[in-house]
């Protein structure tokens, strides 16, 4: 049976983005061949590329803004060092919410000086730091807008001068934001856009060419940019995969309506996790991610029953990370409603047979 998959990443995909691809593996576009051994340079993939690109910035709103799209390789972990080794001159502000911001800092130390500018640390990220300021001085500011271990979201960015970097792996598609207030966003597919081997970054082209280091051509947004993202052999599946998925988003109507039904699963489960005395959210209300509800239960001795009963319902990948333990439902766009309500029905289950 099909199950309801609420796994953290790589995640749950429209059911028609998989059945298109799946068909491209054994001819794509009639061609004879398979997406997976056409030529990278085959006038069938440029068109691909071209297409995912282009539709990335419109969907995003940052058509005609000076944005480029890119699909890169090595995840949102390549993007913490290719960040810094593009921006990061002398010196840079860091949010840190939690495990992948922490990363993040980790790499960008190679290069200069990080101000952490505040820190949720102290709470085990269960929270979004709300004051801090960003120092005259730095070449920019990071942030990590959603946090899918601990299950917080970013609800507002700063208002800044300077340049605003944000890795937007787990929720990038999924809500309607001023992306023009972003200097670089990044993000691995992986969560809202396709499977794993590709990541998006989309960079405002007048932030590059300004630190003194010469930059490795691998690493270099500017060479990226000048190939058409096809500098060295994309992942073309991946970025095919991810374009199925684009079109999928624009024609459902597009980010506003992704928000629309991420918000109402959310309320869903968020509401049933407040009404049962049985479980207890793990991030503080106000900075709760509709993408990633993390959760705990409250009578250990009934763990096991919950976990033998919400596998037995065909539910998959309810497993909180090691880090913060208890449960955690990764909701991203692909996600039904229909699939959130089993949850639900079966916490009140565990409730009433308590």
């Amino acid at each position: 049976m099909k199950k309801h998959n609420f796994s953290a990443g790589p995640c749950i995909l429209p059911q028609e983005v998989f059945q298109e691809a799946s068909e491209a593996i054994l001819d794509f576009n009639n061609s004879g061949l398979s997406i997976m051994e056409i030529s990278h340079r085959s006038a069938g993939f440029v068109s691909v590329m071209e297409e995912a690109r282009e539709l990335a910035l419109e969907l995003l709103g940052l058509n005609n803004k000076g944005y480029k799209a890119l699909f890169l390789q090595g995840g949102a972990s390549m993007q913490f060092l290719m960040t810094a080794y593009n921006l990061l001159n002398k010196k840079a502000a860091y949010l840190n919410t939690g495990t992948w911001s922490s990363k993040a800092i980790k790499e960008a130390e190679l290069f200069g000086e990080i101000i952490e500018v505040a820190s949720s640390k102290d709470q085990n990220f269960n929270y979004i730091p709300k004051t801090f300021s960003i120092p005259d001085d730095a070449d920019y500011f990071h942030c990590t807008s959603n946090n899918t271990i601990f299950g917080t979201q970013m609800k507002s960015f700063p208002n800044t001068s300077k340049s605003m970097v944000c890795d937007m792996s787990s929720d990038i598609f999924s809500r309607s934001l001023d992306f023009s207030k972003f200097d670089l966003i990044y993000a691995g597919a992986q969560k809202n856009m396709g499977p794993a081997g590709t990541t998006l970054v989309v960079v405002k082209e007048d932030i590059l060419g300004k630190v003194d280091r010469k930059i490795p051509s691998m690493m270099d947004y500017a060479v990226h940019i000048s190939k058409d993202s096809m500098f060295n052999t994309p992942a073309v599946y991946a970025v095919y995969v991810s374009l199925l998925t684009l079109r999928w988003i624009k024609k459902n109507g597009g980010i506003a309506a992704m928000e629309k039904r991420n918000d109402e699963k959310a309320e869903l489960l968020y509401a049933e996790i407040d009404r049962n005395p049985l479980f207890k959210g793990f991030a503080a209300r106000e900075d709760r991610s509709p993408m990633n509800a993390t959760f705990n239960i409250t009578n250990d001795s009934l763990k096991d029953r919950f976990d033998d009963a919400w596998k037995a319902a065909g539910v998959n990948g309810l497993n909180g990370h090691r880090s913060v333990g208890g449960y955690r439902a990764s909701m991203y766009n692909a996600l039904p409603l229909e699939s959130v309500q089993v949850v639900v029905d079966v916490m009140k289950e565990l409730e009433n047979k308590a």
